[in-house]
């Protein structure tokens, strides 16, 4: 006899066609549901979003697939990402500004001060003195200085006032007076009869606080064997074109001079260019380097 074979109950379909994908099959209706039960609620969106609902996308084949729940921005949503990514760009430009502000009021300060220590050893050698010391006193009369080459020293600047002192180079391009004020070309040298005058930018190294000085302050200019006390007698502000301020007569360019001044410029207002400051000084006294500093610079 053939003993009978048993044989597994048939599946039913819907766990055949679930078990070849290898999905789990639906769990089996028990009957015990609510039917009155209400629906659950869709998931609340985030704020500036709304939720799409789920909707099948029919193509000939049939249904290719069904979206899952979308969040699309709204218009709000989108001018707040605007206004909010204008704003981090802002935020960050402005802090480049700050920082290369920064840096032209304090930053450059550092490199001026190296490069005006260079110009001083340079002036000091010229001069025949040690770097470390300083000019040698000379007994000897005054003697016209001849004109240096462009970019070389030509003189000690003082401003007691302001507690400064540079090394002014001739010429006044922008690679001249980069790390020091320059000597106008074509104006007189320290000590003549005409007009000395010397540019500067305006940043904290230089002329920053050229503004502060009034009348009767005391500007020296030292020279190889003198020192030469100016006053301050006169300050304006011009525009860029007026260049008859460093005229030999200040103002009046057709006129001979007959008197010994010194005209100090640089840009007005601070942090732009579009006026000039000018500060007018006419020569006071001449003290002989062999009778020591004078009184202006021991204040």
């Amino acid at each position: 006899m053939i003993p009978a074979v048993s044989r597994p109950a048939a599946r039913s379909a819907a766990l055949d066609s679930t078990a070849l994908m290898g999905a789990v099959p639906p769990a089996p209706d028990t009957g015990d549901g609510d039917p009155t039960d209400p629906p659950a609620e869709p998931p609340r969106p985030r704020r500036g979003e709304r939720v799409v609902q789920l909707r099948p996308e029919q193509i000939g084949e049939g249904y290719r697939s069904v979206y899952s729940e979308l969040t699309r921005p709204t218009v709000g949503s989108r001018l707040r990402t605007i206004v909010r990514g204008t704003g981090e760009v802002l935020i960050t430009f402005g802090l480049v500004v700050l920082l290369f502000a920064g840096y032209e009021i304090w930053g450059k300060s550092v490199i001026v001060d190296a490069h005006q220590n260079d110009l001083n050893s340079q002036l000091a050698q010229e001069w025949g003195a040690d770097p470390t010391v300083g000019p040698t006193p000379s007994a000897g009369p005054s003697v016209k200085p001849k004109p240096p080459a462009e970019g070389k020293p030509v003189a000690g600047l003082y401003i007691p006032k302001l507690d400064k002192h540079w090394v002014v180079v001739e010429g006044v391009t922008p690679d001249d007076i980069r790390y020091a004020p320059g000597h106008y070309p074509k104006s007189a040298m320290p000590g003549e009869v005409g007009n000395f005058s010397v540019a500067g930018h305006r940043i904290r190294s230089t002329f920053w606080r050229l503004d502060e000085l009034k009348s009767g302050d005391a500007i020296v200019v030292e020279t190889k064997t003198d020192w030469l006390v100016y006053r301050v007698y006169q300050q304006q502000i011009v525009k860029p074109y007026q260049v008859e301020v460093v005229a030999p007569v200040p103002g009046k360019p057709n006129e001979p001079p007959t008197e010994k001044l010194l005209t100090l410029t640089t840009c007005n207002p601070k942090f732009d260019n579009y006026q000039r400051l000018i500060v007018h000084a006419r020569l006071d006294h001449v003290q002989a380097k062999v009778a020591g500093r004078p009184a202006e610079l021991e204040g």
